[in-house]
Parts: C-alpha cells; structure tokens; sequence
C-alpha cells in the first residue's frame, strides 16, 4: 500500500510516488479518467496531466475515448495501462500442481503453464527446473523480459530472502527457492505462504475488495491463512504469519506433522473433509468438490454428515474472530464450496459465540471468488507490490 510522501520529501521522490500511485489506481481499480484519478489521489489536474503524459511517453499507458458516452459535450478520455508494459511471472508451488502464469499491470493473465505432480514428489530442484524453463517460454512468448517474479509456496516462508523454512507436504526443508530461482533466471523473487498470498489476491482483487479487515481460511492438503488489518497484510516478523491450521484446537486429537497433537488442520483439513464425507484418505479433489456439490442440494443431508466438521470450523473462527477481529471471513480452497446451508449456520454460530462478533454485529462470512486460482493471483500481486514501491 503507497503511502503519502513526507515534508521534505525531494521533487524526484514525489514524482516517483505519484507515479507510483497512479499506477497503483489503474492496476487495481482499471481505467479512470483524469478528473477520476486527480480526485481519488488527491492531486491537481496539472499534476496528473504531467504523470499521464510522462506515463504514456514510457509506453505505460494510454488514453483513449470510452465506448460508451454519458451525457452530451466532448467525453473525457480514459486512462489505460498498457498490460504487456511492465509483466510479471508468478508461480504457485502446490502439493499437487505446480502453474505458472504471465500477467500484466491490471491483472491480465498474458500466458501460462501448468503441470499434475504426485504429492511428496517435487523435490526442489526438480520443481526448480520445470518453473525456469516455463518462465522462460512464457518471456519468448512476450516478447519482452519479465521485471520480478512473485511465489507461493504451501509452507512457512522467510519473506525477506524466500527462504522455505518448512513445507512439511512438499517435503521441503530450508530450501532457498527464492535465491535459487532468483540465481538462475537474474530476477528478483519474492516468496510467500500460499494462503497469505490468497488473502492478499482475495482483498486486491476478490471477496474481500474494500475491506480494511479481513481473515482468509483456505483448506487443502494443508490449512493456513491470511490477515488483512487496517487494509495492509499482516506478515509478522520476518514474514512468518497465518499458521491458522496450526492453532490448537483438540489437545486429545490426531498427531500433526509439524509435531503437535489436535491442530486445526486434523480437524478441517482435505484429509478430515474426507473423513466426513465417508470418502478414502487422499480421495481427488474432483471426488471431494463433487460430493460437496451432491450435498448442497440436500440441506438437512448436509447438516448431519458435516455437523462435526462444522464444528471444529466454528470453534477455529471463534477463536480467530475474538483475536483479530475481522469485519470479513473469506473461505477459500475446500471450505469455498461447502454447501452454503454449512456456511450459513457456521457464519451465524460464530457471530454469536465469539465476544468481537457480538460487539461489532457486523461481521460477514462468504466463499472466495477467485477459487483454486487465488494463490497465484497473490503471487502476481507480491511481485507488482515492488513494482510498485520501485515507482
């Protein structure tokens, strides 16, 4: 998020900023007209008129005149960025697919490749390899160099340098992705937990856009998180934030792999989900989508096979809800297509027993928009956030 240059800020800088902002505006919100632009950033028309014509001479934007005309006189030019201007690569690292994807200022998706892994079998080197090799077809296919590349990894990630500290279902362990896919493509990495990265792509881009608050819950193999407060990411020290699944929610319960007993994630991970769905353990995820579909279209069905699992949903976001105090849930991955009658009433309970929803009365729980693809739209994003801050 961009922020207001300080007194005493150099000329040099300040352009940069807005530059910076402007383009920020036209990345997330699309095209805008001047007068639109000077009035949601806060600057004279002059400026702007300075900032378009500097961007367009840059090849970063262009202006044109909107399809559709309102009212009468000579209509106001929109400004548009120029999607193949500026592109970034962004990858996403999963259990059991790997997808790598082109994408240009405003989100557009310019190109991608993607690939089935068996789970447990991408060693780092190997999934090394195949990423370089797609994210240089993808640049011949642009036509130009990419500037950074963004990363989503299902594990606990050192933010600062992409360290992969632990990611227990790919079996990694202190991989250095970042520096190694920085070392053989000479482009800047960024790394991030993957269900912090789909928080970030569900505010800028999904359920979640216009909330200063927010909690994203996403369940795979895996369960992680991630927490939007006061509009900005949370990502604690060194990056290492939205281990939801890793709270601990039944001391007496399944053993965890990262070394604890009860985590939420036996509780309402893939594999639980399974269990409550009466289907075998590592059952595809097409299996599990389609007996969730089954199930919505018999409410009273649905409540009684997925009653304990609702549970332990509920008392997880409880406990979150009372800690964080989101004016948002977003549920994504597996809980995204649980049958809306389960959403419903775990969205109410919650409300109800958690002390911050009763005060606020106002919190809200909905299904992710952007689906299996939010990891990867938060890797574009982590990737143009320095775009960005670079100006």
């Amino acid at each position: 998020m961009s922020s207001a240059p300080t007194a005493g800020t150099r000329p040099d800088e300040v352009r940069r900023h807005n530059r910076a902002a402007l383009l920020r505006r036209l990345h997330v919100d699309g095209p805008s007209t001047r007068a639109e632009l000077a009035t949601e950033l806060g600057l004279n028309r002059s400026t702007i008129k300075a900032l378009v014509d500097e961007l367009t001479a840059l090849g970063l934007v262009t202006e044109q005149v909107p399809t559709q005309r309102q009212g009468a006189g000579r209509p106001s030019l929109l400004v548009l960025p120029q999607a193949r201007a500026v592109p970034v690569l962004a990858v996403d690292v999963g259990v059991e697919q790997v997808t790598v994807a082109a994408v240009g200022i405003g989100g557009t998706v310019l190109g991608g490749r993607n690939w089935a892994q068996a789970r447990g079998s991408g060693a780092p080197e190997k999934v090394l390899a195949r990423v370089a090799a797609a994210c240089r077809e993808l640049a011949a296919e642009l036509g130009r160099p990419p500037v950074r590349i963004g990363v989503s990894v299902p594990g606990v990630v050192r933010r600062s340098d992409g360290l992969v500290h632990e990611a227990p279902n790919l079996h990694w362990s202190a991989v250095p992705f970042g520096r190694m896919l920085s070392a053989e493509l000479r482009l800047p990495v960024q790394v991030g937990n993957d269900a912090d990265l789909g928080g970030l792509a569900e505010h800028v881009r999904g359920a979640a856009r216009g909330a200063a608050d927010m909690v994203f819950l996403s369940a795979e193999v895996g369960v992680g998180g991630g927490v939007i407060v006061g509009g900005a990411p949370l990502r604690g020290t060194g990056g290492y934030v939205g281990e939801l699944g890793h709270m601990v929610v039944n001391p007496q319960g399944r053993s965890c792999y990262c070394g604890c007993r009860g985590c939420w994630e036996t509780e309402i991970g893939e594999d639980a989900l399974c269990r409550a769905l009466n289907l075998s353990a590592g059952a595809a995820r097409a299996e599990i989508v389609a007996e969730l579909a089954s199930l919505a279209e018999r409410p009273e069905d649905a409540r009684h096979r997925l009653e304990g699992f609702a549970g332990w949903l509920t008392l997880g976001l409880t406990n979150v809800v009372n800690v964080v105090a989101p004016e948002l849930v977003v549920l994504g991955g597996l809980l995204a297509v649980l049958p809306p009658v389960v959403v419903t009433e775990v969205a109410e309970t919650v409300s109800r027993r958690s002390l911050v929803g009763r005060a606020s009365g106002r919190l809200r729980m909905v299904t992710s928009t952007l689906g299996a693809d939010a990891a990867l739209v938060g890797a574009a994003e982590l990737a143009f956030e320095q775009v960005f801050a670079n100006g």
